[in-house]
């Protein structure tokens, strides 16, 4: 089994930056993909980033040269680095962990899911 807890959330103005971190505990988590979501009041959880076993990363276009996921296997966290932040970017995140790539960026997929971390940008 593995829990996932999310930090690093906060309140920061429009252009503004926070890093997000993800820690696992229970087993290494290596050889797993993870990933991050995202919801917004009255909104679906939507894909945010992943990254594989090996760094590979994909983005959300929404995202895309504004946010950074990456990851450290030897304190098995993950982390996403959000720069340039807009209002719209404003959500509960969540990271999320599963031994495939594909699962992870599917919101119906990951086995292992964090509690969240409220991130809000004001104008």
């Amino acid at each position: 089994q593995v829990q996932l807890v999310e930090s690093g959330g906060g309140l920061v103005q429009a252009g503004g930056s926070l890093r997000l971190s993800c820690a696992a505990s229970g087993r290494t988590i290596s050889n797993y993909a993870m990933s991050w979501f995202r919801q917004a009041p009255g909104k679906e959880r939507e894909f945010v980033a992943a990254i594989s076993w090996n760094g590979g990363a994909a983005y959300a276009d929404s995202v895309k040269g504004r946010f950074t996921i990456s990851r450290d296997n030897a304190k098995n966290t993950g982390y996403l680095q959000m720069n340039s932040l807009k209002p719209e970017d404003t959500a509960v995140y969540y990271c999320a962990a599963d031994p495939s790539i594909v699962q992870v960026m599917d919101v119906r997929g990951p086995n292992y899911w964090g509690q969240g971390t409220q991130v809000t940008v004001s104008s």
